[in-house]
């Protein structure tokens, strides 16, 4: 069977509360619900992370290989300034799909740089807490194409 990590990165425990008129009401455990409802639906054995902190997620980066066969990372913040998960991805050799609730090139210019954007083979962002569906098929269609 299919196994996808979902990894999100810090602030994003905080879903529902931070900054609704940004990045919705919508909580992470109702995001965590609403893919585990479409991993099972899609025959996929799902993990689901967050962390604050970098190092953590290097560190489940790392743990993916040979556990799963693809990650769907939502970085926050580490996206635009952490060279250490673009390297651990790249390590990794395991597919990424890069994921952001908000358009982060409607955003402030920091925000329009992104290191996981390359050694991903897919960046959706934009769509709010859907995104983590689209993630799932898009990262679903690509590990059927690769086999």
């Amino acid at each position: 069977m299919t196994s996808i990590l979902i990894l999100n990165g810090p602030n994003l425990n905080l879903l529902g509360t931070r900054q609704p008129d940004v990045y919705g009401r919508t909580t992470l455990s109702d995001i965590e619900a609403m893919c585990r409802a479409k991993a099972a639906a899609m025959s996929v054995a799902l993990a689901f992370a967050q962390s604050n902190s970098e190092g953590a997620m290097v560190d489940m980066i790392h743990a993916a290989k040979g556990t799963h066969d693809g990650i769907i990372l939502n970085a926050g913040a580490y996206t635009h300034t952490s060279i250490a998960l673009m390297d651990a991805v790249s390590s990794v050799e395991l597919p990424v799909v890069e994921l952001h609730l908000s358009n982060i090139h409607a955003r402030e210019e920091f925000r329009h740089t992104s290191y996981i954007a390359r050694v991903a083979v897919g960046v959706i962002c934009g769509f709010g807490a859907h995104g983590y569906e689209l993630a799932l098929e898009a990262m679903a269609a690509h590990l059927e194409a690769s086999a």
